[in-house]
């Protein structure tokens, strides 16, 4: 029988950042609340995290993943983007940034990566963005590439750029927040994410018209929503009186509505923000060093950025047989680890399904057969971090 290995050090070390304190607030607004529906507390945490991210507009969903469906719906609806249209996407990246397109009816372009970021670049854009109309890009685990000559090269080509910044809360290059390069971009409150709401994602946005087509989609395509000078233009165009109002619904939409426990739990978080940001990129420049120091690995290249926020620290191996020896020295270790994402998202069951034809991405395909992550938590310890660092080390 194997040898069962006790974890020292798991990829979800918490549910919440300064965990006990956070259960008892929470414990308190329940017992307080008459509404734990979405309410006060989802609009109060919505203003604060797009004031925070820099961004004039954020809609509160029930995860990440329906955030991107819902971004993907109103462009539908606002006439943006078409069925049939061909939106690119992320080589490596997660099943949810892909599905929801595949829903709604898109051609999915997947476009592959550098070995040195891991991520799209404005050199692997280049032969693909000819032949799409959107981009959604995935930034991956804390990193980017130069995401100012992607989106360049975006307005060049009248494609409409889109981020998911589901891995990358608090990064930063070019002096802006990662996320606030496209139209819109798309978070997740996962609790195995930079902050936890157990359960939630956030779309944000500086453009009013898609702010309005988010909330509609967010809540059975309804309007009740909406500021009164929106929702009173929509009566006055479909000329709804007011006994119909509540139950007239405008456009295509889901019921992805968070609750205001997410809310709530999402304002008591938001100040730890900074907090967490600078602890996981304390860890990542800790960790980055070994890893670049190491030739068994590929370096990591991080020098066009400000900041690196992660929630899970990627490490790509130069052979196979380097990738076995230390996946095996990791899980020896006590270490949990797990595929880069969802490696080479091209390779996955559901995309051979539903995809007939798929380009070659060579770098994904390397990080997918010699990559894997390990958790970056800001609560790491002292022991923890010298127990990484040992293993990062060769020999």
């Amino acid at each position: 029988m194997a040898r069962k290995v006790q974890k020292k050090i798991r990829l979800v070390k918490s549910a919440f950042y300064n965990e006990k304190d956070t259960k008892k607030k929470l414990a308190d607004f329940i017992l307080r609340s008459d509404i734990l529906s979405m309410n006060n507390e989802t609009s109060k945490f919505e203003k604060a995290f797009a004031k925070k991210q820099e961004r004039k507009y954020a809609v509160f969903v029930n995860s990440g993943s329906t955030a991107n469906y819902v971004l993907f719906q109103a462009l539908l609806n606002l006439g943006r983007l078409q069925k049939g249209d061909a939106v690119g996407i992320s080589a490596v990246t997660w099943s949810t940034n892909v599905m929801p397109l595949i829903q709604l009816g898109f051609k999915i372009i997947p476009i592959d990566c550098e070995l040195s970021t891991l991520n799209v670049s404005a050199s692997t854009l280049e032969a693909r963005v000819g032949g799409i109309k959107a981009l959604f890009l995935t930034n991956v685990l804390g990193l980017c590439d130069d995401l100012r000559k992607i989106k360049m090269l975006c307005d060049k080509n009248k494609v409409v750029f889109f981020e998911d910044n589901c891995e990358s809360l608090g990064s930063r290059m070019g002096g802006k927040l990662l996320g606030n390069f496209g139209v819109a971009s798309t978070f997740s409150f996962f609790v195995g994410h930079h902050f936890s709401t157990i359960e939630g994602g956030m779309i944000v946005t500086d453009d009013e018209d898609l702010y309005h087509a988010l909330v509609v989609a967010r809540a059975h395509g309804w309007s009740r929503n909406l500021a009164p000078a929106k929702k009173q233009a929509l009566r006055d165009e479909y000329k709804v009186d007011e006994f119909f109002d509540l139950y007239t619904f405008f456009d295509l939409a889901f019921n992805v509505r968070p609750t205001d426990i997410h809310g709530f739990i999402g304002n008591v978080q938001m100040k730890y923000w900074d907090r967490i940001v600078r602890e996981r990129e304390r860890n990542f420049l800790f960790m980055v060093k070994y890893i670049n120091d190491n030739d068994d690995f590929l370096p990591i290249k991080t020098d066009h950025m400000e900041i690196v926020s992660n929630f899970a620290v990627p490490l790509v191996c130069k052979d196979k047989d380097t990738y076995l020896r230390y996946r095996k020295k990791f899980q020896d270790g006590g270490v949990e680890i797990r595929p880069i994402i969802a490696g080479n998202i091209s390779r996955q069951p559901f995309f051979k399904k539903y995809i007939v034809e798929v380009p070659l991405c060579p770098n994904a395909d390397f990080i997918h057969e010699h990559g894997f992550y390990f958790g970056n938590n800001p609560e790491l310890s002292k022991q923890e971090l010298s127990l990484l660092k040992r293993l990062l080390q060769n020999g």
